[in-house]
């Protein structure tokens, strides 16, 4: 693709002539053309809309180019702006090169070799923009945990995600909340051929429904009060790249039948424009919602689940794959470890601890808790101090069941230690590192509950 294709140029310059045959010029070599008589009307440009360049007269009524160049260079430094100016301003035109202007013409300007420089500018803009993209998304890839595991629930996902890693179906990872749905979706993405394109992730159920349709497809200024600038949607952003819809059956109907016609279309059009932008990009979807159930509750639209469900990923909660733990805990104190410049282990009582609680919150719960006891940790090694409360607090699977049958908590835990005094063969030690507790709470516990 040339600089010019899909481009766009500022001209600002009072003389109307000037500027008819410049904007002429630059249509004619597929630029798109925004025009300002006066400083001020640029800078309104420049906040409403995308631009790649500037091209701007050096005397103007009222505030001159050197003061746009002074605003660009503050509010858009990655803009480059070409000057046009009279013979008595060389000097000036000079000046602002020195400080970080790209190029300056002479009026009337050789128009053949200000098309081949304003090229130069606008490739160079677009070179800082994919490297500032790809930096953003070395260091969001760098900044997460990957997946790791052993088991073969984590080892069936992995196997998926290396198979359709280049493929253009849409995927749909299901699991509980915590369990690493959007580490999937980032390992499709950076393990893929799109990886050095726009990786947009969007929680589905953190935007207010009233909000998501112009978060997802943008807006047009003026669309609605308040919308001073014209603002690019997250599909929109996504395009050449991945486009991540966490928790997707939070998706209001109406939403849903807006992105089954993008998905249909690849096109999306702006809350209030009547242009239709062309949209490239993988879809990856997540959900801990039975999509099924609210198909049959009307709350989810089924041609849309169709699109959505070419690929089915199930993500195993944390509890399901619990040999996996030391593995992720190791992975955990690294990342945390080298943020709080520390070096430490972790107790085989805490490790214990870990491998016989059930994780609710999943991987993310254990990443969580992780973070809090390096930072809290003074010594060489994370132990039962340094972990939450809830940790030892929080009844195990079995004593959950028993809680729905109506059992009281104190009859839960009771159950649960006697429970695990039979599967320890009366050894109270092991009792207490299975159960969590210290064997001072233990020992506690049985005189209350009167277990002998």
């Amino acid at each position: 693709m040339s600089p010019s294709q899909a481009s766009s140029v500022l001209i600002v310059d009072d003389e109307p002539n000037a500027v008819r045959v410049l904007s002429a010029i630059l249509n004619e070599e597929g630029y798109r053309v925004f025009e300002a008589r006066h400083v001020d009307e640029a800078v309104d440009t420049l906040d409403s809309h995308e631009v790649d360049a500037v091209i701007t007269d050096m005397k103007m009524p009222g505030r001159s180019g050197i003061d746009l160049f002074d605003h660009v260079a503050e509010h858009f430094p990655d803009v480059p702006v070409i000057f046009l100016t009279a013979f008595g301003t060389v000097e000036s035109a000079v000046s602002a090169m020195t400080r970080g202007a790209f190029y300056y013409f002479v009026k009337p300007p050789d128009f053949l070799n200000l098309k081949g420089i304003l090229a130069r500018a606008v490739e160079q803009r677009q070179l800082k923009r994919e490297l500032h993209a790809l930096k953003q998304q070395l260091a969001g890839q760098d900044n997460q945990p990957q997946l790791v595991g052993k088991t073969l629930g984590i080892q069936k996902v992995l196997e998926v995600v290396k198979a359709i890693r280049d493929s253009e179906s849409s995927v749909l990872v299901y699991g509980e909340t915590g369990t690493g749905k959007e580490l999937v979706a980032r390992a499709l993405h950076f393990g893929s051929a799109r990886r050095n394109k726009p990786f947009v992730a969007v929680n589905c159920a953190a935007i207010p429904q009233e909000l998501i349709e112009s978060e997802l497809f943008g807006y047009e200024k003026g669309a609605f009060t308040g919308a001073s600038a014209q603002r690019i949607g997250r599909v929109e952003q996504a395009s050449g790249g991945t486009l991540f819809l966490d928790e997707i059956g939070e998706l209001d109907i109406s939403v849903q039948a807006k992105l089954l016609r993008v998905l249909q279309e690849k096109e999306i059009e702006r809350l209030g424009g009547n242009q239709r932008v062309s949209v490239n990009f993988r879809l990856v979807s997540s959900t801990n919602r039975d999509l099924l159930k609210e198909i049959a509750a009307g709350r989810f639209r089924e041609d849309l689940y169709y699109r959505l469900n070419v690929v089915r990923i199930d993500m195993p909660a944390l509890r399901e794959r619990k040999s996996d733990i030391p593995l992720v805990v190791s992975e955990f104190l690294k990342e945390f470890c080298a943020r709080e410049n520390k070096v430490l282990g972790l107790s085989p009582k805490v490790m214990d601890i870990f491998r016989n609680y059930d994780w609710p919150g999943n991987i993310r719960q254990l990443r969580n808790v992780i973070e809090r006891a390096v930072a809290l940790a003074p010594g060489r090694d994370i132990t039962e101090q340094e972990l939450p409360e809830e940790i030892f607090q929080r009844p195990y699977p079995e004593t959950e069941r028993r809680r729905a049958e109506g059992k009281t908590l104190k009859e839960m835990e009771a159950h649960a230690i006697r429970q695990a005094l039979e599967e320890c063969a009366g050894n109270k030690s092991k009792v207490a590192q299975m159960l969590g507790f210290s064997r001072k709470a233990l020992y506690k516990r049985l005189k209350d509950y009167g277990i002998s």
